[in-house]
């Protein structure tokens, strides 16, 4: 599977995915794109996308994208409070189609 962590994702998350291909926006050069073209050229090399801009299936429909959505909430972006939740980021990415969001909250937020 191909993941794209959003450049608001801290990059040490990339351990999130074992067995993966796993980039982040900026090690591909698309850092401080606009989401709309991010996310249309994300859906053209990338599975799902990795991010913490809760806004994001506000601001955009997702259902129409070729890509499948992990929205992560922490309360901060120190890979300390990624780790906790590493393996439910990794079953959310495995299991979330193309269009649709899965949710994966740190234990803070619970």
């Amino acid at each position: 599977m191909r993941i794209l962590l959003d450049e608001c994702v801290n990059a040490g998350a990339k351990a999130a995915f074992p067995g993966h291909a796993v980039k982040t926006v900026p090690e591909i050069g698309w850092g401080g794109s606009a989401d709309g073209p991010l996310l249309g050229h994300a859906q053209e090399s990338f599975d799902v996308f990795v991010t913490i801009d809760h806004n994001l299936e506000r601001q955009h429909d997702l259902t129409k994208l070729r890509l499948g959505f992990v929205i992560v909430r922490v309360p901060d972006n120190q890979i300390g409070s990624y780790r906790p939740i590493f393996s439910v980021m990794l079953q959310a990415a495995e299991s979330v189609k193309h269009g649709a969001v899965v949710h994966v909250h740190s234990p803070e937020f619970r």
